[in-house]
C-alpha cells in the first residue's frame, strides 16, 4: 500500500493551485494590472517570497491560471469530440452547454482581461491567443469538417465560419463583466446561446 504524503507536503504539492485560484479570483476582481503578486500572497495565505518561488512574474502566474482554468475545460470538449458518436448538430450542442458551465464561473473573467489589457501587456495577449484561443479554433474547426464530411453540414469556408460560432458567447463574457453589473435590462444566457445555435444550425444544414 502506497505511503500517504505527510499533511505538509500535501500543503505543499497544492500551493500552485491555491495561488493560482487567489489570482484567479484577484484578476477578476481588479483586472490584470492592479493586481500585485502582494495581493495574491495574503489571498492565498502563503509569504510573498513563496509566491515568488512558484511564479517568477506575474505573466508566469496568468500562464498558471490559463491552464489551471480554462485548458481543462477545452480538454473535456476535445474528449467529448472524440467519445462522440452521433450527429454533430447534437455534439454542437454539447459543447455549448460546456461553454454555458463556465460562463457560470470566474473564469470569464480571463477573456475579459485580455481584451481590455491587451494593449498595455502585449504578452499575456499573446499567451492567450496561443494556449486557448488557437486550441479552441482548432477544436470549432474538427466540429465543423466532421459535420460536412458526414454530410450534416453545407460545405462551407470553416475559418471565416469559427467567429459565428463563439461570437454570441463572448458577447455574454463582456455583458457579465461590463453592463450586466450596471443595469437590469435582462439577458438570460441559455436562451441566448439556444436561439444561437437554432441560427446557427438553420444556416449550416445540408439542403439538397
Amino acid at each position: 500500500m502506497p505511503e500517504t504524503p505527510p499533511a505538509r507536503r500535501r500543503r505543499k504539492d497544492a500551493r500552485p493551485s491555491e495561488i493560482a485560484d487567489a489570482a484567479l479570483a484577484l484578476f477578476s476582481e481588479r483586472g490584470f494590472a492592479a493586481t500585485r503578486l502582494e495581493d495574491v500572497a495574503i489571498r492565498a495565505g502563503v509569504s510573498k517570497g513563496t509566491v515568488y518561488i512558484y511564479f517568477p512574474t506575474k505573466e508566469d502566474l496568468f500562464r498558471a491560471v490559463l491552464r489551471q482554468g480554462l485548458l481543462p475545460n477545452l480538454e473535456a470538449m476535445e474528449q467529448a469530440l472524440a467519445a462522440f458518436d452521433g450527429p454533430t448538430p447534437a455534439l454542437m450542442r454539447q459543447i455549448v452547454d460546456r461553454m454555458l458551465q463556465v460562463l457560470d464561473t470566474n473564469l470569464t473573467a480571463i477573456p475579459k482581461l485580455v481584451m481590455a489589457e491587451a494593449g498595455n501587456f502585449p504578452a499575456i495577449a499573446r499567451m492567450y491567443a496561443d494556449e486557448v484561443v488557437r486550441r479552441a479554433m482548432q477544436l470549432v474547426t474538427r466540429i465543423l469538417q466532421r459535420g460536412m464530411d458526414r454530410g450534416e453540414l453545407r460545405r462551407l469556408d470553416i475559418q471565416s465560419a469559427i467567429p459565428s460560432f463563439v461570437g454570441p458567447f463572448l458577447m455574454l463574457v463582456l455583458w457579465k463583466h461590463s453592463l450586466g453589473q450596471h443595469t437590469d435590462i435582462p439577458m438570460d444566457p441559455r436562451a441566448v446561446m439556444e436561439t444561437h445555435m437554432d441560427i446557427l444550425l438553420r444556416g449550416l444544414e445540408q439542403r439538397p
